[in-house]
């Protein structure tokens, strides 16, 4: 067991937050958590609401508090332009800044693989703080998983409730190699206690092999006993509501909105999860490294009997 650390949680109402949270408090840290409003948190964190958008009150938040590190699984919850850099990009800077000036000389970030191929918005922020965290002097770990168990289980309900399973193109567009909530948890706190993962980019999947959408949706129907039945959607037809979007945007805050979600779903559909290899333009599943034990099927067939569930929230798209 290492000597316990005092860590300052962001994002710890979050799915991967709480996650974090159990499990540093499991093993023995001190946690102090920033949070954007009054949370309930389990018996042992200790909470501090903040105003992130405010660097003042950042810095006084953080000021004598005398933590070893600062691990944020904070993100925008919509992925819109706007929430994207006011969170994933000025309020983590704010709290760098603050860091840095408490003499907090470790800072472990979630980010996301997706940002391997920037497209979109809220990419380019988190990468914009990838680089101000890069540049800051502190022993730094960017952690990029690939999908979340929650991201794939939308479906889930649909093939309960004897639907087909919807697949863009032919269901083989993507892969991924999804990790759990539970050993992200544990390879991120990982990071804070093992000076080789300092200094270096992340990413990281769960075990393999890499999932197609077509074997996600098989998985499922196997699971529940029911004969696969599989719808397809055209890409094309998203580019077409992107484009119609992207023109009422034009005069539509709401509109503009909504085509940014658009893109972010078009993205998802037909770009892989793993790593990306810029040399042969592919991605590349077997240079995507694998952590933990927890699986998509075991997941799956946990939903299916009742004893799991995924919060999809904003980011639901089906």
């Amino acid at each position: 067991m290492t000597e316990p650390r005092h860590i300052i949680l962001l994002g710890a109402s979050g799915t991967i937050g709480r996650a974090v949270l159990a499990q540093a408090l499991t093993d023995g840290h001190r946690v102090t958590c920033l949070t954007r409003g009054p949370s309930a948190l389990p018996d042992g964190a200790h909470q501090i609401a903040v105003e992130f958008a405010d660097p003042l009150a950042v810095r006084q938040a953080l000021a004598g508090i005398g933590a070893d590190c600062v691990l944020s699984c904070m993100a925008s919850r919509k992925g819109s332009a706007q929430d994207a850099w006011a969170v994933d990009h000025r309020a983590h800077l704010h709290v760098l800044d603050a860091a840095k000036a408490a003499g907090i000389g470790q800072f472990v970030l979630l980010s996301a693989i997706c940002v391997q191929k920037p497209l979109l918005e809220f990419q380019r922020a988190k990468l914009a703080f990838e680089g101000e965290l890069q540049r800051s002097g502190l022993d730094w770990s960017i952690v990029r998983p690939t999908a979340f168990f929650k991201s794939l289980s939308g479906q889930v309900a649909r093939v309960q409730a004897g639907k087909p399973f919807l697949l863009f193109g032919d269901g083989a567009l993507t892969a991924c190699k999804p990790i759990s909530d539970r050993d992200l948890a544990r390879y991120l706190l990982d990071c804070v206690t093992m000076p080789e993962r300092w200094g270096r980019v992340l990413p990281i999947g769960g075990p393999g092999p890499a999932l197609t959408p077509r074997a996600q949706g098989e998985m499922i129907f196997e699971l529940a006993g029911k004969p696969a039945r599989f719808r397809r959607v055209p890409v094309a037809l998203m580019d077409g509501i992107i484009g119609l979007l992207s023109r009422l945007g034009r005069f539509s805050g709401a509109m503009a909105g909504k085509a940014e979600f658009a893109r972010i779903g078009r993205y998802y559909a037909t770009e892989s999860m793993l790593v990306w290899d810029a040399e042969s333009g592919c991605y590349d599943a077997e240079a995507t490294p694998e952590f933990g034990t927890d699986t998509l099927r075991d997941h799956y067939a946990a939903m299916l009997r009742g004893e799991a569930s995924a919060e999809l929230g904003d980011h639901a798209m089906f």
